[in-house]
């Protein structure tokens, strides 16, 4: 455990270093003796001591990982290296030793065991992608709808495109079908910009100038909310707005290089695209937003200052932006991820912002459908009608789904069909965890088989690392979040340990976990706090044990910790 400079001036007693065992190294060697075992069970041939790099490699894609995943290029290069200076290219006949193995993966040991010790959302992936498989295939007979009419480039759209990608909060990748053809945004732009803008102004600064009910009404009528704005930003006049609010000092070119810079950020530096065809085409039939512009100009609805044909130029860019539904899926995972890139690490939008945009989403993101899917599917989703929808399971997956032909709400056939089919099998819907709620459907959040152990090693491994998206994923699974080791060690324990804000403002707040269990030598994570340095947890801790009326008792000093 990492000691502060206040701590090494005063030193702790002998005996606390040695016996709190569970710190962060402790976990980390442990779950590599744990991975060690697993490696050469899977892959390696115990009598020559060697791992088979292609039989890993294997094994890491089984998990959901590609080998092209930027959280392992350090691996890719190591692994180049070696094999340009044994003068072996087949991946094959690759042995080598475990000492070798280590020496290659060790940049990005951290993922790799998470990976393997199945520790990432959806643990048996390859299950997941079966039932998956199953669902496109089911959608791919669905011949209902048309491709849209009203911009001359979409008409000539092919109806037998159907594409589904799904990438996890933890960067598992699926794909199936013609995830790599490219098609417009269209509305799906709307949610990503809202996003963005209100990362940058912020929630208030925004809806100053747009509403956040649902319209009730098509998604491009003439009409505004009973205070005179754009009823929210998923209709046209609401995202013309949020296009108006967007960089509006910046030059039109300047403006459109932050967006597309932006989106790409989102994208994980994954596929993105302009098609000028089809921006042209949206201005050349745009009169019904244009009358919504010059509408609510009328209104005095926007900004002082607003350059309206820029704007509206603007706003077709953003439809005319390209994607894949690989792309797509990631940029609904930073969604998904709090705003935070999956496989980048970027932080690219803030949570408040993401909050915000998921529950738009939600209410009004599938046009005069929103409704019923939120009453069937009950996931933040946006479609739009170049056939794209945008699917985000919180903390856990964003789903892009591509398929142009239409229902008479705009929505692509085939995506909403297999969002039904997804919620009928897996309890994804955000209700289907509340207390009392049975349900045949399966959750792959859960391992199939998971011991105390195992639960409770991975529960504290995840409050040493400060890995709060794995906690919540305890604490939906109904994991004891004040459960104890042999050393009677709490998760709260080992992040106050570590100095986790985070994660103890979390265990106290989201999951009222008692505030001073006591570990075998009586301490509780207020002492935890004052011996290694940590005045924001201790705070924390003891205003919720005020708020709580729980009683603190003395801090233990290190006398009385030596004498027991």
């Amino acid at each position: 455990m990492t000691m502060s400079a206040a701590s090494d001036a005063s030193p702790q007693p002998r005996l606390l270093k040695r016996t709190i065992s569970y710190n962060c190294k402790d976990l980390v060697r442990q779950h590599l003796v744990h991975v060690e075992n697993r490696l050469f069970e899977m892959f390696g041939d115990k009598d020559k001591n060697t791992i088979n790099i292609s039989k890993f490699l294997m094994g890491l894609t089984a998990t959901g990982m590609r080998h092209t995943d930027p959280r392992l290029k350090e691996m890719r290069e190591n692994l180049k290296k070696f094999q340009q200076r044994i003068a072996e290219s087949d991946l094959q006949a690759l042995n080598v030793s475990y000492d070798t193995f280590m020496s290659i993966i060790s940049d990005n040991l951290e993922v790799v065991v998470k990976a393997l010790s199945s520790s990432f959302v959806i643990p048996d992936f390859r299950g997941f992608c079966h039932h998956i498989e199953d669902i496109y295939a089911t959608c791919l007979a669905n011949t209902n709808g048309t491709v849209a009419q009203y911009i001359p480039q979409l008409v000539r759209s092919n109806p037998n495109h159907w594409a589904v990608s799904i990438c996890t909060v933890d960067g598992q990748r699926y794909s199936t079908g013609d995830t790599n053809v490219p098609f417009t945004l269209q509305s799906c732009s709307k949610p990503l910009t809202y996003a963005l803008a209100s990362t940058m102004y912020g929630t208030e600064h925004m809806h100053t100038f747009i509403g956040m009910e649902p319209s009730g009404r098509y998604f491009n009528e003439l009409c505004l909310d009973y205070n005179n704005k754009p009823h929210n930003p998923m209709i046209n006049a609401g995202a013309i707005m949020t296009a108006a609010l967007l960089k509006p000092d910046l030059s039109a070119a300047d403006r459109f290089d932050y967006v597309f810079n932006m989106y790409k950020r989102l994208a994980g530096d994954e596929y993105l695209g302009f098609n000028n065809a089809v921006f042209l085409s949206e201005k050349e039939c745009a009169d019904r937003n244009f009358a919504l512009a010059y509408f609510m100009r009328e209104n005095k609805c926007f900004p002082e200052g607003t350059r309206l044909h820029e704007t509206l130029d603007f706003y077709f860019q953003l439809c005319s932006l390209e994607i894949t539904a690989e792309s797509g899926a990631v940029m609904a995972a930073t969604l998904a991820n709090g705003g935070i890139n999956p496989l980048t690490g970027d932080p690219v939008l803030t949570v408040d912002a993401v909050r915000n945009t998921l529950t738009l989403m939600h209410s009004c993101g599938m046009y005069n459908y929103s409704g019923q899917f939120a009453f069937k599917v009950g996931l933040p989703s946006k479609s739009g009608v170049s056939g794209c929808v945008l699917l985000v399971v919180p903390n856990t997956m964003g789903i892009c789904l591509w398929s142009p032909p239409l229902d008479t709400n705009g929505n692509s056939c085939r995506a909403v069909q297999f969002c039904m089919e997804l919620v009928s099998r897996f309890n994804f819907h955000n209700f289907d965890n509340l207390r009392g709620h049975f349900t045949s459907k399966c959750d792959p959040r859960m391992a199939k088989a998971e011991s105390k152990a195992q639960i409770l090693f991975d529960l504290l491994f995840s409050a040493a690392a400060g890995d709060l998206s794995a906690l919540r994923r305890h604490s939906l699974s109904g994991t004891d979040m004040q459960t104890k080791d042999y050393d009677g060690r709490t998760a709260l324990h080992v992040a106050t340990s570590e100095g986790h804000l985070e994660i103890v403002k979390y265990l106290l707040h989201n999951c009222q976990v008692y505030p001073l269990p006591k570990d075998r030598w009586g301490r509780t994570p207020l002492d935890d706090a004052s011996s290694f340095g940590h005045p924001d947890c201790g705070d924390m801790i003891t205003e919720s044990c005020r708020k709580r009326g729980v009683e603190i008792p003395p801090l233990l000093t290190d006398k009385e910790f030596n004498a027991d």
